[in-house]
């Protein structure tokens, strides 16, 4: 995998540095520096561009690029996988019969971010509500500020029926092992706030599932659940393509802002979200404050965060 972002001089900086006794000894061509990190090669160029290569390569990125994002908000962050051709926006077709149904649609967030739990949201969709959600300006919910989504939201779930299920970090941790991984966890919670909804008697055309893995892996995760929705059609980018979808997205987002708050003012720290340097910062903190078993209760371990918490050593 080869991924390349463009990142500021700020970025450039918190990169030297936090890369500083992890560089090769050769460097390329107009190369900073290139180093190792775990499966990742690294390489940050003069012109601000960086490429990350190797089999973890999108988590490496995925971490820089909320670094990028944190230090300075608004900017757009050019990011661009190997074999990727810029895609037009009139590429992504709305089939408007799915668009203008009446729906079910499922949604989960929480699932990128070491703090925090999941959140799951299936919402309902009566085709007379479209309008309405329209004129709200309903959208995704990464399209979107947390500021703009508690003043949305509220709005929203007072029309929109919903189901939403709460997985913790204590209870995740507990769920996570080699045969449930991350994308099991979602299927089966997935199924179980499909299921509720269903039960609730509404009238829908179809059910969407913002897809995050094929439908036969999906429904292989559910293999060994006694009770399966079944009538399901996945959609990539599914929140731009139904406003069930987009709703559940936003609620589920408006839930977990809520939960993620509480969870700073618990420990007396304020969490970042994402996976990036600033989480190993405030990780660190943690366990300082209330030793590493408190990370049980508040993280997702199996993050690759934990393993570099753990190797932190005390700059004192």
């Amino acid at each position: 995998m080869n991924i390349t972002l463009k990142v500021s001089k700020n970025t450039q900086e918190k990169m030297i540095e936090y890369f500083q006794d992890k560089k090769r000894p050769k460097t390329p061509p107009y190369a900073v520096f290139q180093a190792d990190e775990a499966d990742t090669v690294v390489t940050l160029y003069e012109s601000g561009k960086v490429v990350f290569q190797g089999i973890s390569a999108d988590i490496d990125a995925a971490m820089w690029k909320q670094m990028e994002q944190n230090l300075n908000p608004g900017k757009k962050v050019e990011e661009k996988k190997a074999g990727e051709k810029k895609k037009d926006k009139k590429e992504t077709f709305v089939d408007p019969k799915i668009y203008h149904s009446s729906s079910i649609g499922s949604d989960e967030v929480g699932t990128g971010d070491y703090f925090g739990p999941i959140v799951v949201t299936a919402s309902f969709v009566a085709k007379e509500n479209i309008p309405f959600l329209e004129e709200l300006g309903v959208k995704d919910s990464k399209k979107m500020s947390d500021e703009q989504i508690m003043e949305i939201v509220p709005k929203i779930i007072q029309k929109i029926p919903y189901q939403s299920m709460i997985l913790n970090n204590h209870e995740y941790n507990e769920k996570y092992s080699e045969d449930i991984n991350m994308n099991k966890i979602k299927a089966i919670l997935h199924n179980k706030v499909l299921l509720k909804m269903t039960k609730q008697n509404v009238n829908y055309e179809y059910i969407i599932v913002d897809e995050f893995a094929k439908s036969y892996i999906y429904f292989n995760y559910l293999r060994k659940v006694p009770e399966v929705v079944r009538n399901i059609t996945f959609l990539t980018k599914g929140e731009d393509k139904s406003l069930a979808v987009a709703c559940a997205s936003l609620i589920s987002r408006y839930i977990f802002i809520k939960e993620f708050d509480k969870l700073s003012q618990s420990l007396g720290i304020s969490l970042p979200k994402g996976a990036g340097v600033k989480v190993d910062e405030v990780g660190r903190q943690i366990v300082e404050k209330y030793g590493f078993e408190k990370l049980k209760e508040v993280a997702k371990l199996n993050f690759k965060n934990t393993e570099k918490i753990k190797n932190q050593k005390d700059p004192s």
